[in-house]
């Protein structure tokens, strides 16, 4: 039977009388990857609060490893790693300074330590670096170094609030490689995130949540089966600006989006067809994916 890690069930949390989580219910397992989607202002780093005991919860029941969520138990921070959206780092310490004295905070010794801090620096690829300055490292590596602190006391499970924002693709795709391996030594990984492709990439599971509330819960390819079409045609004309009523004939669902059209259809063929050769449109055929899943459920509109 596969060993449950985190159970929510009808978890909740107010803020000013309103509820930024609002009775929510998942569980996540063994060695998985587990991620929540969301808005800005959906709930999602509330959620992760409240499961790292940083924020009471207001209602229902929240276990990690089987036991109640209580700060007060020593145990459960030696289980559980966090990255948090901030850096947060010792700047006047070096990159090896910043995981030994962290080491301190959960108790384990310097002899202890040394050797460890040498294996999560080449985990984190950042042997070379091992005696810079944090103030030396780019922002990639900082989010290496903060995956691999995570991991000073060997937690079970790791908790990461958007753990690639802000970087450029090559420190995405590498951090991306790291978890992947995280996962592989048989840590579970939570998560947040912005980039589908990152949810897509990583996750076993996800849940999309808004306002609060859960919309829907599954496989990422399960979610796109299940609500949206298999392809999607892109329209865009030349210089900006479509006739909507121009485009009304053409197969398939119509999602209008600033300067584009969406025509979420079976097949793309039939689109192309009725279009005729149309020298001022751009036109792009894609699959489906988590993006087009994300808006139809959250909707367009512009969070702040």
């Amino acid at each position: 039977m596969t060993q449950s890690v985190i159970q929510a069930q009808a978890l909740r949390k107010r803020y000013g009388g309103a509820n930024a989580v609002d009775g929510i219910s998942f569980e996540v397992t063994a060695n998985e990857c587990f991620g929540i989607l969301g808005p800005n202002g959906a709930g999602k780093s509330t959620t992760l609060r409240m499961i790292t005991g940083l924020t009471p919860k207001d209602g229902g029941e929240l276990n990690l490893f089987g036991q109640p969520m209580d700060p007060a138990n020593r145990e459960l921070p030696l289980r559980v790693g966090v990255v948090s959206q901030d850096d947060n780092l010792d700047d006047d310490l070096s990159v090896a300074e910043n995981l030994l004295v962290y080491g301190r905070y959960f108790g384990l010794s310097d002899a202890v330590m040394r050797p460890r801090v040498g294996e999560l620096l080449e985990f984190a690829q950042l042997s070379d670096r091992a005696e810079r300055p944090v103030r030396s490292l780019s922002g990639g590596m900082k989010r290496r170094l903060v995956i691999a602190r995570s991991l000073v006391a060997e937690p079970e499970l790791v908790i990461l609030d958007e753990p690639t924002t802000g970087l450029d693709p090559q420190a995405r795709h590498l951090i991306w490689q790291r978890l992947r391996a995280l996962k592989e030594r048989g840590i579970t990984l939570l998560l947040t995130t912005h980039y589908m492709e990152e949810a897509a990439q990583l996750c076993d599971r996800l849940l999309i949540l808004n306002h609060g509330r859960i919309l829907d819960m599954g496989a990422p390819r399960a979610l796109i089966q299940r609500h949206v079409e298999p392809e999607v045609v892109e329209i865009r004309a030349e210089g900006g600006g479509l006739d909507h009523a121009a485009f009304a004939h053409l197969p398939g669902r119509q999602v209008h989006a600033g300067d584009t059209l969406f025509c979420h259809v079976e097949r793309a063929g039939p689109v192309f067809e009725a279009l005729g050769d149309r020298p001022d449109l751009t036109v792009l055929a894609r699959p489906a994916n988590l993006e087009d899943v994300f808006l139809k459920l959250t909707g367009r509109e512009l969070r702040d």
